[in-house]
């Protein structure tokens, strides 16, 4: 029968052959190999779970297709190689294993507009995020050991809210989730959720648009410890942020957890409600700064170790060195280098190290802030920065101030009312500067130079 099914198999190459170019064919199809069918879960061998991923986020649909064509309703699973086959070699996350507290039960759901109230919740947590799994240097122990106790004791109500903040890719989501993981694993009763800011945002406009306000809310009101990340994109959302007020206020006077995460701090979101900034700064607020190199050595032999990599002393120290501005391009770093030791054959070296290295900086732009992007601009016109906040009229203030606007809404996730709101402008006169400078540019050498070396200024930053 097992024959049958590797048929099957093969036949679903010879479609996706049919579908997909030769050479991608080759790279991402002919490594795969047929191993067995039983309950209905059809598992195929791979090279690494790298490989897996990949896979699945470049072809999940002509996979998908083609294996209900082919099997019918199917499962399809991935089984990859432990290093030089050696089965001590087999981890997670350095040597802790990803917890199993946040598996969701039957008919548990995270849906504010369920109409049944269900007592246990979909936590919404990623179970690779725990403690254990949290490299800790001196860039990121005060919040860690603030996060620690909250998880350890839910009621302690010295730290709530928790206010977590730092640059882009310093482990805000990793720790955040790590606190919501350690009460359920304490307190599996307890009603944990994770979610991003957008996403709290979207049910909220879908709850309007149903008429079904009160029913999100209720939801909401319900929860024990609340962990949103990225609450930064709550700016300009007024209507949000209302709503998010009272939801705050009711958990609070119940001595209910609220956890947050953004990229700056309380007192620089502006366009956020004052009373909800007031509220974010009655706990604990602590910041996650760059990664130092001890971290950074950590992750990066946490990260390899995960991934069945072995990084030589030299390349793991040249990495180490140049790559200092977050977790997350480290984590890539690695990735990167595996997929090009996996397709090219080749021995991790620093030379290759410093390709992929080149490569990542390429591909991966650094995500730039309204205040970064103020101090450039104020920089390249010459002008203190303080003047871009006034209604001075002047025109090398004005074309600055112009600037800020045309850069902060095409770098930033901003929207129009935010930065207006930032300048004390309205949504309309930042609408008319970002169109003034799109009709001016194809028409303005000058605009053209003054705009590149700004960029070119923000991107070395």
């Amino acid at each position: 029968m097992q024959q049958d099914y590797s048929q099957l198999w093969d036949k679903c190459l010879a479609i996706i052959k049919d579908i997909i170019p030769s050479e991608q064919f080759n790279y991402w199809f002919s490594p795969l190999s047929f191993k067995s069918v039983e309950n209905n879960v059809l598992t195929i061998c791979c090279p690494s779970e790298f490989f897996a991923e990949q896979l699945e986020e470049r072809y999940y649909t002509v996979l998908g297709r083609t294996l209900t064509r082919v099997f019918g309703r199917i499962r399809l699973v991935y089984e990859f190689p432990v290093v030089a086959d050696d089965p001590s070699s087999v981890v997670s996350m350095g040597s802790a294993q990803p917890s199993a507290a946040v598996k969701p039960t039957a008919g548990a759901s995270a849906n504010p507009f369920r109409e049944k109230y269900v007592e246990e919740i979909d936590s919404q947590l990623n179970p690779e995020y725990t403690f254990e799994n949290y490299c800790i240097s001196h860039s990121n122990k005060v919040a860690r050991s603030i996060g620690e106790a909250i998880a350890n004791d839910p009621k302690l109500q010295t730290f709530n809210p928790l206010f977590i903040y730092g640059p882009c890719g310093v482990g805000k989501t990793h720790l955040i989730q790590a606190i919501g993981i350690r009460i359920k694993e304490r307190n599996p009763r307890a009603r944990v959720l994770y979610i991003t800011a957008r996403l709290f945002e979207s049910q909220f406009t879908a709850a309007v648009q149903r008429s079904k306000v009160n029913e999100f809310i209720n939801f909401y009101q319900s929860i024990d410890t609340l962990i949103i990340d990225d609450i930064q994109d709550f700016i300009g959302k007024d209507k949000t942020q209302k709503t998010f007020f009272h939801i705050f206020n009711h958990l609070k006077q119940n001595n209910k957890q609220l956890i947050m995460s953004s990229d700056c701090c309380p007192a620089q979101m502006e366009g956020m409600e004052d009373r909800l900034l007031s509220r974010f700064k009655w706990g604990m607020t602590a910041q996650l700064e760059k990664p130092d190199y001890e971290l950074r050595r950590d992750v990066l032999t946490q990260k390899a170790h995960h991934d069945g990599l072995q990084l030589p002393a030299d390349v793991m120290e040249f990495i180490a060195s140049n790559v200092t501005e977050s977790i997350r391009e480290l984590e890539g770093v690695v990735v990167s280098l595996l997929a090009h030791a996996t397709f090219l054959n080749q021995e991790i070296t620093v030379e290759l190290a410093r390709r992929v290295l080149s490569n990542a900086v390429k591909l991966n732009k650094r995500t730039l802030n309204f205040e970064t992007i103020t101090r450039q601009v104020s920089a390249f016109y010459n002008i203190d920065p303080d003047q871009i906040f006034t209604k001075s009229r002047k025109r090398e203030v004005s074309d600055a101030r112009q600037m800020v606007m045309y850069l902060a809404k095409k770098h930033t996730k901003m929207p129009l009312k935010a930065i207006g709101t930032r300048l004390a402008r309205t949504h309309a006169t930042v609408l008319y500067a970002c169109r003034l400078i799109d009709e001016r540019l194809p028409l303005e050498k000058k605009l053209q130079e003054d705009i590149s070396k700004i960029e070119s200024e923000l991107m070395s930053v």
